[in-house]
């Protein structure tokens, strides 16, 4: 298609702009789903969205996010995109670095995240997650979701820090709660270092995950372990390349914040579903008990119904529901003109839930996945809960180790329900996540002999 044959980006209707500054952003807060839905009906595949900072592109439908997420004629970035929500927060990190730089740090990082390396970790994991769940009994209001980010935590700080036991409970609670003042930034309306705000809060836990870091990273350096710390300060590619400090605790802020934020949520996502859907659950605790407590990552990866609820889980409850990009240059998007300097919001989530591409798509079925339907199949970005391109995420297999770990134990050592009409209140300012805490009637199966 021609320059002269572009269209250009439909101007919202008088309805859809929104309140003054904020747009629709309290909108998409609200009920993002819901708010895809009408934009896709009404403006197709890229709609505009009145956002905080003026008028972004809401980038709908597989083809457009496949377009995008590709960016084959690099003209989207990371950086200038998320540095709107949270990047003081998480400078530094994959997500906000792009091309040369992104292509040279994800080469030193892949080594962090080898397949050998995957098996130790995922033997490291089962002692950590044995101890988080000690305690959890009997209990009718189980705040799932908050328990578990206590736990991924604590994995996390295992996993990533070669083991809590230099920190004290209060100095992991503080370095918790600066994450999650990081993450909600991305709600902020002030943004900048403004006492009681968001960003304020967020620029506080970016200084305390720094000194955090700094304080173990001479030890890290000196001492090689199979940490993930202590692989990012020693691992170099062939050809040399390492990471220099400044990297490693970029890198580490933005890790954490990924592996513990999403692998709780998808977690927490599971349990509800598992517990609304009793035959299911049996079905994955069946696999589970012919297995024994600490699996390997490849048993892990055998655990075929507990893999289908997770995909399903992840098509229903993306952790990250929209991806940000930033037109660096005049391009295009399904014919439609994006002028350089366009904020773009992929909306992976709509693709998830679009009834031209699954049967029944608000449904929990997880069997839509199996080989003999495979409804992921019906696009290449129909489901693309890891983001796509270049920028998909690198810990991605990894977390899935995490999550069946943590679903394998619960799935020998407890049984729970929801009610089935339960619907969680989810809190979309940043990351969904429970705002009830995900509550589930737990109990503790009999001990096995």
């Amino acid at each position: 298609m021609t320059e002269t044959q572009l269209r250009e980006m439909p101007r919202p209707r008088r309805s859809d702009r929104g309140l003054p500054v904020v747009g629709r952003t309290f909108d998409y807060a609200k009920d993002p789903v819901g708010l895809m839905r009408e934009l896709w009906t009404t403006y197709g595949p890229v709609a505009p969205f009145p956002s905080i900072g003026g008028t972004a592109a809401m980038i709908l439908g597989p083809d457009a996010c496949g377009e995008v997420l590709q960016n084959r004629d690099k003209a989207f970035a990371n950086k200038p995109a998320w540095s709107q929500l949270v990047g003081p927060f998480f400078q530094g990190g994959l997500m906000l670095i792009d091309f040369g730089e992104h292509k040279a740090h994800r080469r030193i990082m892949q080594e962090a995240f080898t397949r050998p390396r995957l098996e130790a970790y995922v033997r490291r994991m089962h002692p950590a997650i044995a101890e988080g769940m000690q305690g959890w009994g009997a209990e009718a209001q189980f705040p799932s979701y908050w328990r578990l980010k206590q736990l991924t935590l604590d994995i996390a700080a295992d996993i990533f820090m070669g083991g809590a036991a230099e920190t004290s409970p209060a100095e992991m609670e503080r370095v918790n709660r600066a994450f999650i003042a990081c993450v909600q930034a991305a709600a902020g309306v002030v943004r900048a270092d403004v006492p009681f705000t968001r960003w304020g809060r967020a620029f506080r836990g970016r200084r305390v995950l720094e000194d955090f870091l700094r304080h173990y990273l001479p030890a890290k350096r000196a001492t090689a372990t199979d940490d993930i710390f202590s692989v990012l300060c020693h691992i170099e590619t062939d050809d040399g390349e390492r990471f220099s400090d400044d990297d490693v605790v970029n890198h580490m802020i933005f890790l954490m914040m990924a592996a513990h934020d999403t692998s709780t949520i998808t977690t927490s996502t599971m349990l509800q579903l598992l517990g609304q859907h009793p035959e299911w659950q049996e079905r994955c605790r069946a696999e589970s008990l012919a297995l024994g407590p600490e699996p390997s990552a490849t048993e892990l990866d055998g655990l075929t119904s507990l893999d289908l609820v997770m995909r399903e889980a992840l098509r229903l409850r993306a952790p990250v529901p929209v991806l940000m990009r930033r037109a660096v240059k005049d391009t295009s998007v399904q014919g439609v003109r994006i002028p350089a300097g366009t904020t773009c919001v992929v909306a992976v989530q709509w693709a998830h839930l679009m009834e031209e591409l699954w049967t029944d798509p608000q449904a929990f079925d997880p069997e839509r996945f199996a080989e003999h339907r495979r409804e992921d199949r019906s696009h290449r970005f129909a489901w693309e809960p890891f983001g796509g391109g270049v920028h998909k995420c690198i810990g991605l297999f990894f977390a899935g180790l995490e999550v069946k770990a943590i679903l394998h134990r619960m799935l020998r050592e407890h049984e729970w329900r929801v009610d089935p009409a339960y619907v969680a209140p989810l809190d979309h300012h940043s990351l969904p996540f429970p705002k009830d805490g995900g509550p589930i009637d737990l109990r503790p199966l009999p001990a096995m002999t």
